[in-house]
């Protein structure tokens, strides 16, 4: 079929046949930044493909925001979304290709066949939990929940059209006051915080999409875009017609602040605990879904309830409306800020109770001057009339516990996310220029030092008694502070463009040119200087209680790695050993080094190596499942691993068993850090979790900490630091905290 002339407002002379290698035979729909198309690919397989509108494609930002969408969508690609099979962002007509999901929009469904029935209700929300799930996990917050955007496919819902999703390390800002959204569907934040939207937004878009499902219309309702605005942000949610079992979770997806607001993880625990035989058989046609085996399933509702059809189905000759496909489309309007992941493992009740009753209207009068007063203006672009309102505090106040007060300290507040150490009796912390101590007590300032600020790339290091920078700017110069005072005690010139590390006193300065340079930490005096066999650019590393420092480096090809232990007062190899794979160093215990056995391709660590250089063995204990990106640390024989995606993994290498697993939710964190009891990491909105290290439950974590660059996450985020039961961590907003180790409950 040739493709459809655009008759629409500032139609463009004649759509375009190809997008790529992919006919376009027939328009889906048209929406504000481009025209999806039924397409096919050589082979015929059918695609939905977004073209962009041509007037966007000649403005460079659009063009920018689209190379965005291009790869959020390809970071979600997987089985609760449309996987993308092909995009250039780059062509004269950007365009993206996503497979083809027959199946209508749950707004067509809704306004088809009317509410779904409670059985259909609980596989939509599960469906959509899981959705969330891992879309928060890659990072990426779709900020445009709402029922045109779900798909509901034979084998569940599907989460489409990315065009305002933002990725959290993405480098796309939003202008002053411009919030996007689509109103009946935005959390209250999205409104009052713009710059602070993350994961948390997109629970309470499905909390709002679920009462749409269930009722027809959404909790806030009004044909005024200005009195919703308003009801979102003041007002209980309306949940008349919400089936009982599933009212109270719904209402904990619309609370109002986003900490109070459960998980995917909880939402999908949750909904076990309503139904033990919850299933997830399809929402259209239910008569037809069958299990593994090929068996009917029942479509028998736990609660006795039966489960009707759902009305037309969605097989291959389905065509979805202007709503439909894999790829729908969103207003053309600037990006807002966010990266606030939610709250991970929080349960707090809201304070407000479901309305069961119709809505009381407020006079018209009065509602037009409580809204503007709110000064809330949501068109099809929302956009803000008086800017943000500022965020409301976290519970940053001192809480007494174990004689020990909580503080929060802000030396340079919004200047980025500091880097800490514990040491000569202080906190001490690089941030963007300063060189700064903290009294570990109460947070007081005792002293900064500026610092130019490529020498601030890490936490600073404590050696010889000294304070020292963790890099060496290109002059080649290392500083050393007095820590009583942050004055100067000695300047050395070093290599150029080295890395510093510090162990047993010394400092050991990789330079560019292979070698590997030992200064005594408390006179700058160097003692050695020598390379290493088989190590083009050693970097070493030391862990807590070993003397030794190390290095490793692995093969080209990947099939081996050279592991070399030196003793940091002469620069002597202790030992030195080829081990197979590829490995990346965790740490020591009682003589023995843990490494991680990693994918070459992927970065997926799928073992765990523990190294005795006493007899020289290795034992490798697989994992039961690969984690992405891993960052580990050990304690006696028990390695606990940190991935990207949120997977945090105890094992214990010695009965070559897996403790534990937890699956936090929170994208990216640090490296942990373990004391014993518990297992502390940092998320990249400042929060500081703990997780206890016997059983991996989430037993404490702090509020978020978000500065005004809240889109912006640091490269390396800071590792928790532990001194005499406290934990310190710093968060992006510039502040540094100190909490009490021994009970994160009451953080």
């Amino acid at each position: 079929m040739a493709p459809q002339q655009n008759a629409g407002a500032g139609a463009e002379a004649e759509l375009p046949e190809y997008a790529g290698h992919y006919r376009l035979e027939e328009r889906l729909g048209s929406g504000g930044m481009g025209v999806v198309h039924l397409a096919r690919s050589t082979s015929g397989m059918q695609l939905a493909v977004k073209v962009v509108h041509a007037e966007f494609a000649r403005d460079p930002e659009f063009r920018g925001r689209f190379r965005q969408e291009v790869g959020a969508a390809r970071k979600v690609s997987g089985a609760f979304t449309a996987p993308v099979v092909d995009a250039d962002p780059e062509a004269e007509r950007p365009w993206m290709a996503t497979l083809f999901i027959p199946g209508p929009t749950l707004s067509e469904h809704v306004k088809r066949n009317g509410p779904m029935e409670p059985p259909q209700l609980r596989r939509l929300m599960a469906g959509l939990a899981e959705a969330l799930r891992d879309i928060h996990r890659v990072g990426v917050v779709h900020r445009d929940l709402k029922p045109s955007n779900v798909l509901l496919a034979e084998d569940g819902p599907k989460v489409i059209d990315f065009g305002i999703s933002r990725p959290k390390d993405s480098e796309l800002r939003t202008e002053t006051g411009k919030l996007i959204g689509t109103p009946p569907f935005m959390a209250p934040e999205q409104f009052r915080r713009p710059r602070e939207v993350g994961p948390a937004a997109d629970i309470f878009a499905l909390g709002s999409v679920l009462v749409h499902a269930a009722t027809g219309r959404g909790p806030f309702d009004s044909d005024s875009p200005y009195v919703v605005a308003y009801q979102v942000v003041h007002d209980e949610p309306d949940l008349t017609g919400l089936p009982p079992s599933l009212a109270p979770l719904v209402l904990r997806c619309l609370a109002k602040e986003p900490e109070d607001r459960p998980t995917p993880d909880e939402m999908m625990r949750e909904l076990r605990s309503v139904a033990a035989s919850y299933d997830t058989q399809a929402f259209i046609p239910a008569q037809r879904t069958t299990d593994g085996a090929g068996s009917p399933v029942s479509t028998a509702d736990p609660e006795g309830e039966a489960h009707p059809a759902a009305g037309t189905g969605a097989g291959q000759g389905a065509r979805p409306g202007p709503e439909s496909g894999s790829a729908s489309e969103s207003r053309s309007v600037p990006e807002s800020r966010s990266g606030r992941p939610g709250a991970v493992g929080k349960s707090a009740e809201p304070s407000r109770r479901p309305r069961f009753r119709p809505r009381r209207r407020r006079p018209a009068a009065l509602v037009a001057g409580v809204v503007a007063l709110a000064g809330v203006a949501v068109l099809a672009s929302v956009q803000l009339l008086g800017g943000d309102e500022p965020a409301p505090k976290g519970r940053d106040a001192r809480i007494a516990s174990a004689g020990f007060d909580a503080w929060t300290a802000a030396p340079a507040p919004d200047k980025g996310t500091p880097q800490c150490t514990h040491g000569a009796g202080k906190v001490l912390c690089t941030q963007n220029g300063l060189l700064f101590a903290l009294d570990p007590g109460n947070g007081r300032l005792l002293w900064r030092h500026p610092m130019t600020p490529s020498d601030v790339s890490a936490a600073p290091l404590v050696a010889g008694g000294l304070v020292h920078p963790a890099s060496v700017p290109a002059n080649g110069r290392l500083e050393a502070l007095d820590p009583a005072t942050g004055k100067s005690a000695w300047r050395h010139s070093g290599p150029p463009y080295g890395a510093v590390s510090a162990a047993g006193g010394m400092l050991l300065i990789s330079g560019t040119d292979g070698t590997v340079t030992g200064v005594d930490g408390g006179s700058g005096e160097q003692k050695w200087s020598r390379s290493l066999p088989g190590h083009q650019a050693p970097y070493l590393v030391s862990f807590a209680g070993d003397p030794l420092a190390y290095t490793a480096t692995a093969a080209e090809d990947g099939s081996s790695t050279r592991v070399t232990a030196v003793e940091p007062a002469t620069g002597e190899v202790r030992w030195d050993a080829r081990l197979e794979g590829r490995l990346e160093l965790a740490g020591t215990s009682d003589g023995s080094v843990f490494l991680l056995s990693v994918d070459g391709v992927y970065s997926d660590t799928r073992a765990v190596i523990r190294y005795s250089p006493a007899d020289r063995t290795a034992q490798r204990v697989p994992l039961a499942r690969p984690v992405q990106q891993a960052h580990g640390t050990t304690r006696g024989n028990v390695l606990y691993l940190m991935g990207d995606g949120g997977s945090l993994v105890a094992v214990d290498v010695k009965t070559r068993k897996q403790l534990w697993s937890l699956e936090t939710s929170v994208v990216r964190t640090s490296s942990p850090v373990v004391d014993g009891r518990h297992v502390y990491v940092s998320a990249p909105d400042g929060r500081l979790l703990a997780v206890d290290a016997r059983d991996g439950r989430l037993v404490g974590q702090t509020p978020p900490r978000l500065g005004t660059d809240s889109d912006r996450v640091a490269a390396n985020l800071p590792e928790p630091v532990l001194a005499d039961g406290r934990v310190y961590s710093a968060a992006p907003d510039g502040t540094v905290f100190g909490v009490d180790g021994r009970d994160p409950s009451q953080w």
